[in-house]
C-alpha cells in the first residue's frame, strides 16, 4: 500500500544523510499573529533540542501545576533537531510565573507574551528551516539545476512519512478503527489516525496527478487554492487563470477526505473518486467519522530557496514553507536521504 510516490522532476540527483546532528534540522516557527500582550493566556516561545512537541506540553503542565488541557500549541515539530516554536499556557487570574526556572540543557524560554485566546492548533503562517545533508554523493551541477528548478516551479505537495508513524503505524491504526477492530477514548489519538487516512488518499491523488504531469497545471473540474490557505474556488479555464498557475499565484488542489461531496468536477472529480474508492476502508470509514471534506494544494512553493555546497560531501538548504507543509517534500526531489537518527 505505501508505493513510492512518483518524482516531479525525475529523481534525487544525489543521496545523503540528514538529522545526523541536532543542528543539522533546524526549524523556527512563525505564527500568524502577533499575541496582544495582555489577557490569561500566556504565550511562550520555547527553543527545544532532541525533545517532543507533546513532552515539553506535559512538562509545561507539571510546571505550571496545571491540568495537561492548560496548555496548547499549534503544531507538532520534529524531536530529531533543534526547533522554536510557541506554546500556550492559560493561567487566568494567576501571577506570572518564572519561565526561566522551566530552562534544562534541551529546553529554553525565549519569549513570555501574555494574549486574550489559547494558541489553537494551525495558527501559523508558516516554518523557516535550515537543514544540512552530510555523507552526500552527487554532482554539484545536477544538484543545483534541481534546486533551481524548485525554485521556479515549487514541488508536490505530498504529506511527509511523519504523518504516517513509524513504519505506517497509524495508517494500521486507522484501518483496525475503521473495521471496529480498535476502540479507542483519546480524541487526540483518533485524530491522529484520521490524519493519517486524509494523508494517504491525498498522497495517493497526487501521485497519479505527478505521473500525469498534471500536479502544476490544471485540468478540467480542478478547484484552485493559494497556498498556506483553506479557502478555495472553482474557475474555467481561462487564460488568465493558467497564468496565475504558472505564476505561482493559484494551485490545483486535491480533497482531503470525509463527509460530504468532493468540490471538483469533471475530470477532476473522476480522478479523485476513483483513487478513493480504490482503497474504500479509508475513505468509507472517513466519511462515517464525520470529518468535514477540505482540500489541500497539490503544488508547494518553496519561500526564499537558498543553498550551498561547503565542501564536496555536504549540502545546507534554507527555506520557508506554510503551514502544514512538510520540509521532506522539498528535499526528496533533490536527495535520496537516510536518517541520522532513525
Amino acid at each position: 500500500m505505501n508505493s513510492p510516490l512518483p518524482y516531479a522532476y525525475g529523481g534525487p540527483a544525489a543521496r545523503g544523510r540528514i538529522k545526523a546532528g541536532l543542528n543539522d534540522f533546524i526549524v523556527d516557527e512563525i505564527l500568524g499573529f502577533q499575541p496582544a500582550g495582555e489577557g490569561e493566556h500566556v504565550f511562550l516561545r520555547i527553543e527545544k533540542c532532541g525533545e517532543n512537541t507533546d513532552y515539553i506540553a506535559r512538562r509545561l503542565a507539571q510546571f505550571a501545576r496545571l491540568p495537561k488541557q492548560a496548555v496548547s500549541y499549534a503544531g507538532m515539530k520534529d524531536r530529531h533537531g533543534r526547533t522554536t516554536q510557541w506554546f500556550s499556557v492559560h493561567l487566568p487570574g494567576k501571577e506570572e510565573l518564572e519561565w526561566s526556572g522551566f530552562n534544562s540543557p534541551t529546553v529554553t524560554v525565549l519569549t513570555a507574551l501574555r494574549h486574550h485566546r489559547k494558541l489553537r492548533k494551525g495558527a501559523l503562517a508558516g516554518n523557516r528551516f535550515e537543514i544540512s545533508v552530510r555523507e552526500l554523493e552527487g554532482e554539484p551541477d545536477r544538484i543545483e539545476a534541481l534546486l533551481n528548478r524548485i525554485t521556479a516551479q515549487g514541488v508536490p505537495d505530498y504529506f511527509g512519512p511523519q504523518r504516517f508513524g513509524r513504519d505506517g503505524q497509524n495508517l494500521d491504526k486507522a484501518r483496525a478503527l475503521f473495521t471496529g477492530e480498535l476502540k479507542i477514548k483519546d480524541r487526540n489519538l483518533e485524530g491522529i489516525y484520521l490524519s493519517a487516512a486524509r494523508a494517504f488518499i491525498f498522497n495517493q491523488i497526487l501521485a497519479r496527478r505527478v505521473a500525469e504531469d498534471s500536479w502544476n497545471r490544471a485540468i478540467p473540474g480542478d478547484v484552485f487554492m493559494f497556498a498556506g490557505s483553506h479557502s478555495f474556488f472553482k474557475d474555467a479555464l481561462t487564460p488568465q487563470i493558467e497564468r496565475r498557475i504558472a505564476a505561482l499565484e493559484i494551485h490545483p488542489s486535491g480533497p482531503l477526505w470525509g463527509k460530504g461531496e468532493s468540490a471538483a468536477g469533471d475530470q477532476a472529480l473522476v480522478l479523485e473518486t476513483e483513487l478513493a474508492a480504490a482503497h474504500p476502508i479509508f475513505s468509507e470509514g472517513l466519511a462515517r467519522s464525520g470529518v468535514e471534506m477540505a482540500r489541500r494544494p497539490l503544488r508547494l512553493p518553496v519561500g526564499n530557496l537558498q543553498w550551498d555546497l561547503p565542501d564536496s560531501s555536504s549540502l545546507r538548504l534554507r527555506f520557508g514553507l506554510p503551514a502544514g507543509a512538510y520540509a521532506t517534500a522539498v528535499l526528496r526531489e533533490v536527495v535520496a536521504f537516510d536518517m541520522g537518527t532513525e
